[in-house]
Formats: structure tokens, C-alpha cells, sequence
């Protein structure tokens, strides 16, 4: 399983690195978001670094949705995925692949983003491990609740407008808790970051677990 899985993330990478859609699109918009931020909150740098957490994890929200749109665009387009699930790669094989891919195409986006909000709201780190594992932890719920869902929003045709409202509500509870954690590694609030972390990673197991059994299916029906 895992050596289909690899074949399937290998070619999403390739095919991001010769389109550099990731390097020339998504992640100027990443940067785009922060500034436009620091301009909303009129520049304040207090006010920015106590929003910081929060900021991070809506402005990567807004970026994985154009990560899994794209994701999905790779396999839609020409039935690709039809041909991909005629080749004897296993669905669950397919799932994993395309997680994983989606996960190191998030974790590169956000280690720029989290530079340049360090930079830019003059934040400093109290509690780096925790800074790293939550965001390990996080963008495996994001990259695996994204996949499913892209999927989902696919088959019913209106994946640009749906796609939105079908992850963003599933992925408010990893985003409260990730927020809570960055806010105690940045020491911005007065929380137990390590016990959201042990949230988030029931939220991540399960999110991957059900898109393992399910995807499939979902395959199969759009």
C-alpha cells in the first residue's frame, strides 16, 4: 500500500514542480495574506502579535483550499482519476498518496508563512517543540479532512463555491486547538498548548482514518 501511495504523492509533486503553480501562485498569496492583515489591524504590532496565532492558521485555512483545489484539478482533469483507479492502485493506496502530497505541499507554505509572520509581527518563540509538533500534527488533519472533501465537493460540481463550506466547519475544532497551542509556544495566552496538541491528534487520527475507509467509496459514487 505504501509503495502505491508514494507513486501517487511522487507524481502530484512532480506535476506541482513542472506547473510551479505552488512556487508562482499559492505561495505569493500566502504572503499577500500577512500583509494585508498587518495593514487591517492598522499595523499595530501588539495587536499582531497577540492575533498572530490566529492569524497563521486562517491564512493557511485559506491557502489549503487552494492547495486541495488543485489536488483535485490534477485527478478531474481528462478523467485522470479513472485511469488511476484502472491501473490497480488501491483506493486507500490513492488516498494516502494524495494526503501525503498535500501535506508536504502545506508544511513548505507554511514554514514560509510562519518566517514571515516571525518577521513581520516581531514575534519571538517560547516553546519551539511545541511550534513543530502542533504544526506536524495540524496539517496532517488539514491535508487528510482536505482530501476526502475535495472529492466530495467534486462530485457534486461546484467544487470552487462548495468546497468552503463543507471543510472550513470540519476543520474548526483542529483550528481552535492549533490556535491555542501556537498561543502558548508564542506565550501570547494563558493555555496548556501540550493538552490542545493531544486534541489535535485525535482529530488528525481520525480524520485520516475515516478518509481510509471512505474514499472509495466516494470514488466510486462520483
Amino acid at each position: 500500500m505504501f509503495r502505491d501511495a508514494w507513486l501517487v504523492t511522487k507524481k502530484d509533486l512532480l506535476i506541482e514542480l513542472r506547473s510551479r503553480i505552488l512556487i508562482n501562485q499559492i505561495a505569493p498569496y500566502t504572503l499577500l495574506i500577512l500583509v494585508l492583515f498587518g495593514f487591517a489591524l492598522d499595523a499595530d504590532t501588539e495587536t499582531l502579535r497577540d492575533t498572530g496565532p490566529g492569524l497563521f492558521w486562517v491564512s493557511t485555512l485559506l491557502v489549503a483550499i487552494l492547495a486541495i483545489q488543485r489536488s483535485v484539478d490534477v485527478e478531474t482533469s481528462d478523467s485522470a482519476i479513472d485511469r488511476l483507479m484502472l491501473s490497480g492502485i488501491s483506493p486507500t493506496s490513492i488516498y494516502v498518496g494524495k494526503t501525503i502530497g498535500l501535506y508536504l505541499q502545506l508544511i513548505v507554505l507554511e514554514a514560509l508563512l510562519f518566517t514571515v509572520m516571525v518577521v513581520l509581527f516581531d514575534m519571538s518563540v517560547v516553546d519551539y517543540p511545541l511550534v513543530i509538533v502542533s504544526a506536524v500534527v495540524t496539517t496532517l488533519a488539514i491535508s487528510s479532512s482536505g482530501t476526502l472533501y475535495g472529492v466530495i465537493a467534486s462530485g457534486l460540481g461546484v467544487r470552487e463555491t462548495l468546497l468552503p463550506v463543507l471543510f472550513l466547519p470540519v476543520l474548526a475544532p483542529a483550528v481552535i486547538g492549533a490556535t491555542r497551542a501556537f498561543g502558548d509556544a508564542f506565550g501570547r495566552v494563558n493555555a496548556d498548548g501540550w493538552a490542545w496538541l493531544g486534541l489535535l491528534s485525535v482529530i488528525a487520527i481520525v480524520y485520516t482514518l475515516v478518509g481510509m475507509l471512505t474514499y472509495g467509496n466516494i470514488i466510486e459514487d462520483t
